[in-house]
């Protein structure tokens, strides 16, 4: 009977345009043809699902490839727009060419890569970039926020006690697991008034300003940190100085900027 059904299949194939929904029915209502057909010829079988795998990843991988391909071209057309606010802290030459703005967290070992990469542009662009600091604290990371707290609150007193900082985090991250003793200890070896600091720290506009850098990231789709606009030109990972000095490359071709 097995066999009757699969011969009945094989000629339907063979001599007509089957529809896909008749196909199903056979199949559906003789599943064991399917059983049969894999037993039967089980190597078969396997290199067919695999070679059917690697199609589809290469088609997924393609797709993705082309997809990032029209998006960069869409930054490039319709660069993305940061706030840039009165009292916006630059690193850099504030009327450079190259702007970088960085959505980041504090304790994302991400983003101490992301610290070194731009460091890196500083030096490789000095006087030509500028690089501002946003923040994109994630909520799985505990000293995340009180660490852009303390930097926020100490910016308001002086903006290279707040840079430095900035780098202090960065270079010893690890020690952000010793929490709020480690926050208090960095700003007093920077001589900040920790009597302001300690009523500046939880104030509202401290909060309101990181709360506004994470919608800001939020609407330009960083969900993962460190997320970097390049002349509005998004960038999401730790990517390294090479990728921004090609994204710069393309900016100036497009006339876009002037070195």
């Amino acid at each position: 009977m097995k066999r009757t059904i699969l011969l009945a299949v094989a000629l339907v194939i063979a001599t007509a345009c089957t529809s896909k929904d008749e196909l199903k029915k056979i199949l559906k209502d003789n599943p064991e043809i399917l059983t049969e057909a894999i037993e039967a010829n089980p190597e078969k079988f396997i290199d067919a699902l695999n070679n059917a795998v690697k199609a589809a990843q290469a088609g997924q991988g393609k797709k993705r490839e082309d997809d990032e391909k029209k998006a960069l071209e869409e930054s490039f057309n319709n660069p993305l727009v940061a706030e840039i606010r009165s009292d916006e802290s630059f690193r850099g030459n504030k009327d450079a060419p190259i702007t970088l703005i960085e959505y980041s967290d504090f304790e994302c070992p991400f983003c101490s890569r992301g610290y070194n990469t731009v460091m890196e542009l500083m030096k490789k662009y000095e006087g030509k970039i500028r690089f501002a600091y946003k923040h994109l604290p994630l909520s799985f990371h505990p000293q995340a926020m009180p660490a852009a707290q303390y930097y926020e609150a100490i910016r308001l007193q002086d903006t290279e006690k707040a840079w430095k900082f900035h780098d202090a985090i960065y270079k010893d991250q690890r020690k952000l697991q010793n929490g709020e003793a480690f926050l208090k200890a960095t700003a007093k070896d920077l001589k900040v008034d920790m009597a302001k600091l300690a009523k500046d720290v939880k104030s509202d506009v401290v909060q309101k300003r990181i709360d506004a850098d994470m919608a800001e990231a939020a609407k330009f789709g960083f969900q993962g940190t460190p997320g970097i606009l390049l002349n509005g030109v998004p960038v999401k990972g730790a990517y390294p100085a090479s990728h921004f000095d090609s994204l710069i490359e393309e900016l100036k071709k497009r006339g876009k900027i002037t070195l």
